[in-house]
């Protein structure tokens, strides 16, 4: 008698997943690594190519992946002459963390800790204390920041160690909720233009016999949710952002580092059926589902009471081909967050967790209409959105 056959190919097992490089080279082993060089108590060293310095600074360009950085040396040749320095002269890039998206990054490398520990789990992630949806980026609806992150920041803990310690960015997230909980620590300073940041960057990193400076950069990303990243407008920014790092780079005071990093890479994903799935138009997809969070390529999914397993089922049938989909102790077992998940956290994280592995997403045309029409997109774990450049220059 013959055995029943799979009418179609198994899903993505679980553990295929490229888990992101925690505790020996992702984004939050940066920072540590750093304020360790400096004698700042309790931090370790885990990216063991990083070399100490008494000055480093950190230049966080959003949405600029390790890929994306390669395949445009036209557009940007003095990051390109800086690719050999990446991650202490290996050549190699780091890793985001999961999800690859900016909410979770700046808390990871701000904090010193992966996802599962400072707790922003993704663009969108419940808050079970009130069941709804809150979006972590913007943080609304609003919610006690302190309560939702409770850590203290690697700049706090520099700046109490005796390290001089700023951050440079826009004036605009001077008093955000995200900044205040990821950021945070020593002085605060806005610009509104990429030189003036450069300029004051350098003047920071001087400014003390042990410095940590941040600055930031938002428009590669902005451009190429907008735009694609084969677009002329993405083209035009990360021209111009090369042409800061450079400015930054030849004004390093004497025993400095710095450091050109991002929060995420970015896929340009086709509009068409095939590439765009439809949460708010497919009635399997939303069977027993509550609440849908993260974003299109890294979606936690909340079921109503008592429906975990169906979803969960459901979802493999029909997404598993294309995504990792995990339960939420599948993903955790799997370190996708770290390697561990606190107790407030836990609870965050979607019932179902779903990790694109193809070129896909999970829209929802009605309920998310700005981000459902998104050329350029990121969040889940394949290499053109997690891998992420640390070039690096010294005086």
């Amino acid at each position: 008698m013959a055995l029943p056959t799979w009418d179609h190919p198994e899903p993505l097992a679980v553990d295929s997943a490229p888990v992101p490089e925690y505790g020996a080279g992702s984004l939050a082993d940066v920072l540590p690594t750093l304020a360790a060089g400096m004698s700042v108590p309790d931090m370790t060293a885990a990216i063991p190519e990083l070399t100490p310095a008494d000055r480093n600074c950190v230049f966080l360009i959003d949405g600029l992946g390790w890929e994306q950085l390669r395949a445009h040396p036209d557009e940007a040749p003095f990051m390109t002459s800086l690719l050999a320095s990446s991650r202490g002269g290996t050549g190699r890039p780091i890793t985001a963390g999961y999800p690859a998206t900016t909410a979770t990054s700046l808390a990871s490398i701000g904090t010193g800790l992966p996802p599962g520990a400072h707790g922003l789990p993704g663009y969108t992630a419940r808050n079970p204390a009130t069941g709804e949806l809150m979006n972590q980026l913007r943080w609304n609806p609003w919610t006690d920041p302190r309560a939702w992150q409770p850590h203290p920041t690697v700049f706090q803990l520099a700046d109490a160690a005796g390290v001089h310690t700023a951050q440079v960015s826009s004036p605009t997230f001077q008093n955000t909720p995200l900044t205040k909980v990821a950021l945070s620590g020593g002085t605060f300073h806005g610009r509104l233009s990429g030189e003036e940041r450069m300029d004051l960057a350098a003047e920071q990193l001087a400014a003390g016999a042990r410095s940590l400076v941040y600055t930031y950069y938002a428009e590669v990303d902005g451009k190429g949710h907008r735009f694609g990243i084969d677009s002329d407008p993405w083209r035009g920014q990360l021209m111009y952002v090369d042409r800061l790092v450079q400015r930054l780079a030849e004004q390093l005071p004497p025993r400095s580092a710095l450091y050109v990093t991002a929060d995420h890479g970015m896929i340009d994903i086709p509009f068409d059926e095939q590439h765009r799935i439809d949460f708010d138009e497919d009635w399997e997809l939303r069977a027993g589902v509550a609440l849908l969070g993260g974003e299109g390529r890294a979606r936690h999914v909340y079921a109503v009471p008592g429906a975990q397993a169906d979803v969960l089922t459901c979802w493999r049938e029909v997404l598993g081909e294309q995504f990792w989909i995990a339960s939420r102790d599948e993903a955790i077992a799997a370190g996708w967050f770290g390697p561990r998940v606190d107790e407030r956290v836990y609870a965050r994280l979607g019932d179902v967790i779903a990790a694109a592995r193809d070129d896909v997403l999970i829209i929802a045309s009605e309920r998310e209409p700005k981000e459902s029409a998104m050329v350029g997109n990121h969040g889940s774990m394949t290499p053109v959105e997690q891998l992420v450049p640390l070039l690096q220059v010294r005086s």
